[in-house]
């Protein structure tokens, strides 16, 4: 009997989640190729949702196609990387002055609990589910900060960089750094503090950039 292929929509989000998740965890390496095909056979889906996923994280920036051969996994260097997070810093920067200054209680609840459960999740030494944690804080600050152009342009650089973050947080003591770096935005947002929320964000940033370079240099 023949299995039927999910199609549509449905079957284009089972592989653009599914994929997107194995190259952020570097289960698919970089220059690693991407055959319509086969991932139509892995994921049990239509060529036509596997061409779609695909365009979809062409644009995300985390995969690139080659001119007359199949797509592959994007390789982003660590200069892109830095330049990336530079940007970043200052969008960060914005969206958690901006927080301080619009959240709203249930909002700031939200991160407080966030930031709880990236406590508990550090004390039970679970990256996965930290390095998860952590991109939940940033969407929450972005909802906080109600500013959608700016959440707009960190949504397009942060799949090009998470994979760097992944790796950064399963190195000895980077959680228990960024845990205590991310402390000081939410606690500066609860506070209601612009200042001190964009410098506090300016700080994290510049922590990733500087075990980014180090990574590269141990390497």
């Amino acid at each position: 009997m023949e299995t039927t292929l999910l199609s549509g929509a449905a079957g284009r989000q089972v592989v653009e989640e599914q994929l997107r998740l194995a190259i952020v965890r570097g289960d698919v390496a970089p220059g690693h190729r991407l055959v319509e095909g086969e991932l139509s056979e892995l994921y049990r889906v239509t060529r036509s949702s596997a061409r779609l996923a695909l365009d979809a994280l062409v644009a995300e920036g985390l995969v690139e196609r080659v001119r007359n051969r199949s797509a592959r996994v994007r390789a982003v260097s660590t200069a892109e990387a830095v330049g990336i997070m530079e940007c970043r810093m200052v969008l960060d920067g914005l969206l958690s002055r901006k927080a301080a200054e619009h959240a709203t209680d249930e909002r700031v609840e939200r991160l407080q609990a966030n930031l709880q459960a990236m406590r508990t999740a550090v004390e039970e030494r679970d990256l996965l589910k930290y390095t998860d944690l952590i991109q939940e804080h940033h969407k929450l600050v972005q909802e906080a900060a109600d500013h959608p152009v700016a959440s707009g342009l960190v949504e397009r650089l942060q799949a090009q960089i998470v994979r760097f973050q992944f790796q950064l947080s399963l190195r000895p003591g980077r959680a228990q750094r960024s845990l205590a770096e991310l402390e000081r935005v939410v606690d500066a947002i609860v506070a209601r503090d612009p200042d001190r929320a964009e410098a506090a964000a300016h700080d994290h940033l510049r922590g990733v950039i500087a075990a980014v370079l180090d990574e590269a240099v141990a390497q």
